[in-house]
């Protein structure tokens, strides 16, 4: 539960009690205002919305901007009302305002929803409804908005510390939690991958130096290496080593262009006819995503599935989709993939997608097939750096 909810369950409680206190209040003196009337009316009116409006202040997603201009609306009106609905006299001597202290409530629904910035603006508005409607700068009306100024603010500023505190904690917990992960494959892949990469490196260097050519042993010995090299940095924490690029790339890639290789006779590839260009990072992940989805089609559709590509080139995102006729799987398969350790589809498709601000959504059906669907947004999907 977020930290900040009780703070939000308070300020709905307190609204309902205020709301029962102004009645209350406007019950034992009604007989003494000159328009009784008007007041029952506003307080029928005040009683409806706060009524209504009682779920919406349970949270900040519920407790919209409408929200909150409605009942700032209400506050400033019931304050104008009272200075026309209740005898001068009685105003002089401080008469409370109908809605009474039903309005810090609004205060502090301003200040849980943009911190005490905005209660602070909301408390001034209620001040300058306090002074021009009901009784001008006394030192009553000056000594409650100060109360309400303070208070509104003060929770304001508790809240934003929340959400701070809030954030830190889930990042610190994001990063034990990736932490041990490492660890666990730190353990578990120790003794096995990295040996056979080391013994794969060896030998081809070994083969290409006995048999006085070998070009394609010595180039898989040079790729094990590197995968050797990149796999310890990223166990140890460490940079990975720079990966050698076939060539220099001076402007953003073309998507299509990194996804025709994945077209054959089985799997067909539709993009439009002009490029789809995205910063290099996102164009390369979003492709290996691309490619890690068309590897499932080959190892689990069947060797007659046949699949299709589409690329859609949007002002918003760029959105690619891979659906197959294979025999599909039913609800829960991937659950189950990920418990037993196969993580093809949570760590090479969502995984990428996720840490390009992007989403990865996977439908299927047994005997439907299977559709992913991923979408990377233009707007932030250059901001991570391309050796992260």
């Amino acid at each position: 539960m977020s930290v900040e909810l009780p703070l939000w369950r308070a300020i709905s409680y307190f609204r309902v009690l205020a709301l029962c206190y102004a009645l209350l209040r406007f019950f034992n003196s009604y007989l003494h205002f000159l328009h009784p009337v008007a007041g029952w009316i506003y307080l029928g009116a005040l009683t409806l919305w706060t009524l209504a409006s009682t779920r919406a202040f349970a949270g900040p997603q519920r407790c919209t901007w409408f929200v909150l201009g409605t009942d700032l609306t209400l506050a400033v009106t019931g304050i104008v009302m009272s200075g026309l609905t209740d005898d001068p006299v009685r105003i002089n001597h401080g008469a409370a305002t109908l809605p009474t202290i039903w309005a810090a409530g609004t205060v502090l629904g301003f200040a849980g929803k943009g911190g005490w910035r905005w209660a602070a603006a909301a408390g001034s508005v209620i001040g300058v409804a306090n002074i021009l409607g009901h009784g001008g700068p006394t030192a009553d009306n000056i000594h409650n908005i100060v109360l309400l100024m303070v208070a509104g603010c003060a929770i304001g500023y508790v809240i934003e510390l929340a959400r701070a505190s809030e954030a830190t904690l889930t990042r610190a917990l994001q990063v034990e939690a990736a932490t041990r992960e490492r660890e666990r494959l730190s353990r578990d892949i120790h003794d096995g991958v990295l040996q056979v990469l080391a013994l794969v490196q060896r030998r081809g260097a070994e083969h290409a130096e006995h048999t006085g050519g070998g070009a394609d042993f010595a180039e898989l010995g040079r790729l094990a290496g590197e995968q050797e090299r990149a796999l310890r940095a990223l166990m140890t924490g460490g940079p990975l080593p720079a990966q050698r690029a076939p060539q220099a790339v001076e402007e953003p890639p073309d998507l299509t262009a990194l996804l025709r290789p994945y077209a054959d006779d089985r799997i067909t590839l539709s993009a439009p006819g002009t490029p789809v260009v995205l910063p290099a990072h996102a164009a390369a992940e979003l492709a290996a995503a691309v490619g890690a989805a068309v590897d499932n089609v080959r190892k689990h559709a069947g060797e007659r599935a046949r699949a299709w590509i589409l690329v859609e080139d949007e002002p918003e995102a760029v959105t690619v989709s891979i659906r197959d006729d294979g025999p599909g799987f039913a609800p829960g398969r991937l659950g189950e993939a990920e418990q037993a350790g196969r993580l093809g589809v949570s760590q090479s498709i969502r995984g990428r997608l996720l840490d390009l601000g992007g989403t990865a959504e996977l439908y299927s059906a047994p005997g439907q097939g299977v559709e992913v669907e991923l979408r990377v947004p233009r707007k932030g999907s250059d901001d991570r750096p391309a050796d992260d």
